[in-house]
């Protein structure tokens, strides 16, 4: 049996366990073969299906337009997992906000929302890649401003079922009736950060959650965005349940931390080669770099479920965050060991970490 019962984080709000995949097409290194489209999102689908039956809280899909990835509009592909699951939550991971529409982002997760019966979230970011600015015809020297604004509108939609806006790169809206209205009472809205303490402000001020993306090195090197969140929000004298930070990262989970390096290595390698700049420095991880960058002490969360359970709790010494999120399905991964992962995930470390965070409330 699996352990659904939930334990609180250091700002009194539930320790939750979650998942999400931006779809990438990479072709596996092993064959060389990538899949169809069809097939990857068939495979989120199914990955999808599984964390919600394995008790795990939340499930995130990216957003990416270009032919290498797989998936360009999250909330339809929610919708569809909405209808195959029962309980887990469905965000975005994330919604480029700069080059949408905040009143459709609003709209089709509220739709989302009413479909799911009330799971719907959203992680709004500016995005790490930049393809959006030409192919939605908006200018890139307007990157910060677009965001800026657009956040503004999108949590006054929020709040109001009409609305009168005036802004300086959208068109203004006059009594203008915002609908569906969500199902739940307030949608949650997170901002996703990367390194930058702007960001993390930002996100404080406004008081919405934090999804800070750590996917490698030190995790100490990122306290210091935690707490320019955090002091944001207590001056803007936001509660602090509503502060709320979630760390995501990539990783792999074997039964032992061995098979780990050996499964994952191969996917990591080719994923970072091929959209983390690896293939522009003309270089791939070695092996035995790739060791270093999962020993114990690093951020990359690859190894045995004991070893990942440290990880999470010793991030949760330096950050006291409420959700934890992974990515597994990178690099062309072939969709039997992400299952298998998934599982471990929720079998062999989500409780011991409620377990471990629990004692300490105690």
């Amino acid at each position: 049996m699996l352990s659904h019962e939930k334990v609180k984080a250091s700002n009194g709000t539930e320790f939750e366990f979650g998942i999400y995949t931006l779809g990438d097409l990479a072709a596996d290194p092993h064959t060389g073969r990538s899949l169809s489209a069809a097939q990857r999102i068939k495979e989120v689908l199914a990955a999808a299906k599984l964390a919600d039956e394995a008790g795990l809280d939340v499930f995130g899909v990216g957003e990416h337009h270009r032919l290498d990835f797989a998936i360009t509009s999250p909330p339809v592909l929610l919708a569809a997992i909405a209808q195959a699951t029962k309980r887990i939550r469905l965000t975005s991971a994330t919604t480029v906000l700069g080059t949408a529409d905040p009143v459709r982002v609003f709209e089709d997760f509220a739709t989302l929302d009413l479909l799911s019966e009330g799971r719907a979230e959203i992680i709004a970011g500016r995005g790490a890649y930049v393809e959006s600015f030409p192919l939605f015809g908006y200018e890139l020297d307007d990157y910060k401003e677009l965001f800026s604004e657009k956040m503004d509108l999108l949590l006054e939609l929020g709040e109001h079922e009409r609305i009168t806006w005036n802004g300086e790169l959208r068109s203004s809206l006059d009594d203008a009736e915002i609908a569906p209205r969500p199902f739940q009472p307030k949608m949650p809205i997170w901002i996703g950060v990367g390194g930058t303490p702007s960001s993390a402000q930002t996100a404080g001020k406004l008081g919405v959650g934090m999804a800070l993306a750590i996917l490698g090195g030190d995790p100490q090197r990122f306290q210091h965005l935690v707490t320019a969140y955090r002091d944001a929000a207590l001056e803007a004298k936001f509660p602090s349940k509503q502060a709320k930070v979630a760390i995501t990262s990539h990783g792999f989970i074997a039964k032992t931390s061995e098979q780990a390096i050996a499964d994952y290595y191969p996917y990591y390698a080719n994923y970072v080669y091929e959209f983390m700049g690896g293939r522009e420095r003309g270089e791939k991880i070695t092996k035995q770099q790739f060791e270093l960058m999962a020993g114990p002490d690093t951020a990359l969360a690859v190894g045995s479920p004991q070893q990942i359970v440290e990880k999470i709790l010793a991030q949760h010494e330096l950050f006291g965050h409420n959700r934890y999120m992974v990515q597994f399905d990178i690099g062309g991964q072939p969709y039997a060991k992400v299952a298998e992962a998934i599982e471990l995930l929720a079998t062999d470390v989500m409780p011991v970490v409620r377990k471990e965070l629990g004692k300490k409330q105690g």
